[in-house]
Order: C-alpha cells, then structure tokens, then sequence
C-alpha cells in the first residue's frame, strides 16, 4: 500500500487547477516587477473566509502560495506573520464553532513555502465567520455571503449528508474494478497510483491498518456494487396508459432493472433508456437516417446524471425509477430535495446547488463526468424549451424528489 504525502497531494491539486472545491491565493500583490508580500491579516481572512465557505457547501481547500495560473510563487512571509495565517481557521470563525479541518499544513513545493487548507462539508450546523457572517460557493467559485436561516440544516438531513464519507469495514482495494481506477489514475494523475489517486479524490484513507475505503469509493468504482448497496440501481418501467394500475389491472409493459456502479450506471442506464424513448426514424435532407426521441436527448442523460449524482444512498431500500407512460416519462429519485434548496430555487435556473454526496460530486466533477455543478437543471430546462417541449415539472416529498418531462403533443 502507499500512503500519498501530502506533497504530492499538493502538487496533483496544482496540476488538477481551481475547481468548486480547490481555490489558489498569492502571498503577493502589486504589479509586476514591483511585487511584496501581501498583508498577513489579509491572507488570513481570505483563509477563513474560504474555508467557512467551503465548509457550507461541498468543502474544499485553499491553497496560499499559488497564483491562478497554478504558479507556484510562495508565501515569502516572517514566523509571526505564518504563525497569523496559519491560525485563521480559528481567529476568523465564530469562537463557539470547530470547522472540520482536515489539513493545516506549511508544506515546501519545489523550494518554495505553500500554506495548505482541507475542510470537510458540515453535517451538523452551519458555520459562521466571527463577525456573524455567513459564506457559501457560489456557481462562479467565488466565496460569498449567504443566508444563515437559509442554510439551516433539518437534523433529519445529517444520516444522508454524510453517508458518502463513511469507512467501510472490510473493503479493500480488489474490491474496486481495478481497471476503471487506473485508468482515471491514467487521465488525471498520470504517473501515480490507483491507491495514492483514491486519496487524492478524498475517498480513502491510508492507516496504519492499510488504504481504508469510503463507502463513496465503493459507489463509484465497486466490482461488485450489490455487495455494497442493494438498490444502486435504476429501474425503467414501461407502462400502458397514462396510469399506473394495479391487480388485474397491472399494466406495466416491461420492467427493466439496472444495476452497478456510478460509472457504470451512467453509461448503461441510458443505454437501456433510449430505445424506449425512439418515436420514429426519418430519412435527412443529408440522406441520412435519423432517431426522432420523445423527449430531447440531453435533457434525458442530464436528468439520469443528477438523479445518479444526487439520490439519497442512505435509503438503501430504494432505488431510483424511471416511469415511461404514454403521456409522460416521471425520473424519481430517492430522498427529498435538501432543506437548503426548494422547487422554486431549481426553476429560477440561476445554478444553485447543494450537493448530498459531496465526495461523489467531486469524483464525478473532476472526472469531467459531471460539468459545472449546479448547471444541470438548467441545462434540462434550456434542451426542454429550445425543443419545444412543455416545462418539466418538479416535485419533492419527504420520499422522493421526482422530474417529469412531458411528451411534445401532450
């Protein structure tokens, strides 16, 4: 097993660039030519503001030392001023609030001194600056103020928040499909290992007692995902009418289930969705043959990545469904809308989010399997209308969130 040091874990975020969980900040200011250190009490509200915001939405980390372009310049600073910034997580935080550090580290990066900050997403309460204020990522990765009652967490939330991150006893690195790991270890960290690449991602954790798998880990990449959670899965039903009836009256056409891991269930869900969802064929002005679908091609894989993305995994009794009627296709996803978004915040399209499989989202994200996150819905909403389809229609209970698109004659 190999454990990453946290050098190298710096150096892969470096390589990897400013995400919605990673921010690089200058220790310097000034034009160029004439640059000087910049004001330790400003790096370390930058610091604090940072990670108070990462710490509301998905966590993160700030890297000082490092310019946008992923530069590495330094933090040319005295002991007394490093001792300041270092200690910004708790000069700048509400005194009766702990964030959920993970690092706090001054590391060397090719000779030069890097200040290094990791914070996990809050489960249990909501974090406040010690001047009362409130900070959250935004859409554009910028760190901004928010709404403290807005971000109030329901105490019925924290079990699904934090399921993603869990350690799972007895699971071990052949458990993972292998060959999915390095070759994303491949794309994105090339030259490391599979095992040094899953601690980069933040989904395991190298102990004495060896590499410690999250239950994240086991989502994403498993060989065997039923092993590990019995309903990830997808469920396509195809139904007779515009109802769903029951005893004689059944009428569901054909039940498909589909079943593996996150990568895999990206891919073969909609590989078993879009057959049901070809009207017709036509012939192009371009001689060429064509798929006319129910409903527009990108709307239905976006719906399918959010529901995957997004689905609360700690209800491990429920998997997400697809309902095909004659009238409607219904995508439902296990767990209600998060308390900190509503109905009305996902159709205003203005790419607020708030992720409940933070590490997921991260894996995803960086895979590029997901694209900037919280612009999904819109882009569901935009392919719906700029095909001339009705508005898809959202609903949240305490079971289910479910989208539903409607066919365009309906």
């Amino acid at each position: 097993m190999e454990a990453l040091l946290l050098s190298e874990r710096i150096k892969n975020a470096i390589l990897i660039g400013e995400s919605d969980f990673r921010e690089f900040k200058s220790a310097w200011e000034g034009k160029p030519g004439a640059k000087k250190p910049r004001l330790a009490k400003k790096i370390s509200q930058d610091i604090g503001e940072a990670l108070v915001a990462f710490a509301n939405t998905d966590g993160g980390e700030i890297i000082i030392g490092i310019e946008d372009d992923g530069t590495i310049t330094g933090v040319p600073h005295d002991d007394r001023d490093l001792d300041l910034t270092m200690h910004a997580p708790f000069n700048w935080v509400d005194e009766n609030q702990q964030l959920p550090m993970v690092f706090r580290q001054k590391v060397v990066i090719d000779e030069k001194l890097v200040l290094f900050f990791q914070v996990d997403k809050g489960i249990t309460e909501i974090y406040q600056l010690k001047d009362g204020r409130v900070m959250r990522r935004n859409e554009k990765r910028q760190t901004v103020p928010a709404n403290l009652k807005r971000l109030q967490f329901e105490r019925n939330e924290i079990k699904s928040r934090s399921y993603d991150r869990q350690f799972v006893d007895g699971a071990q690195l052949k458990d993972l499909d292998i060959q999915l790991v390095e070759r994303l270890t491949m794309e994105l960290l090339h030259g490391s290992t599979p095992e040094r690449f899953l601690q980069q991602m933040g989904v395991a954790e190298y102990t004495v007692g060896g590499l410690k798998l999250t239950r994240a880990a086991l989502l994403l990449f498993a060989k065997d995902i039923q092993k590990w959670h019995p309903r990830c899965q997808i469920r396509i039903l195809k139904i007779a009418g515009t109802e769903l009836l029951s005893g004689d009256q059944y009428n569901v056409i054909s039940d498909e289930v589909v079943q593996g891991n996150l990568f895999e269930l990206i891919q073969k869900s909609w590989d078993y969705l879009r057959p049901y969802l070809a009207l017709s064929t036509k012939f192009t002005s371009e001689a060429k043959f064509e798929q006319v679908f129910a409903y527009p091609e990108e709307a239905c894989k976006e719906a399918l990545l959010n529901a995957i993305a997004h689905r609360d995994y700690s209800a491990e009794g429920r998997g997400i469904e697809v309902m095909l009627f004659h009238d409607r296709m219904e995508i439902k996803s296990p767990g209600p809308l998060l308390s900190t978004i509503s109905v009305e915040d996902l159709q205003a399209l203005d790419n607020r989010h708030d992720s409940r499989n933070a590490k997921i989202a991260y894996v995803l994200k960086t895979s590029k399997v997901m694209r900037e996150i919280g612009e999904g819905m819109k882009r569901i909403f935009t392919s719906m209308i700029e095909n001339q389809h009705h508005q898809p229609k959202l609903y949240s209970n305490t079971v289910w969130f479910t989208l539903t698109f409607f066919q365009i004659n309906n």
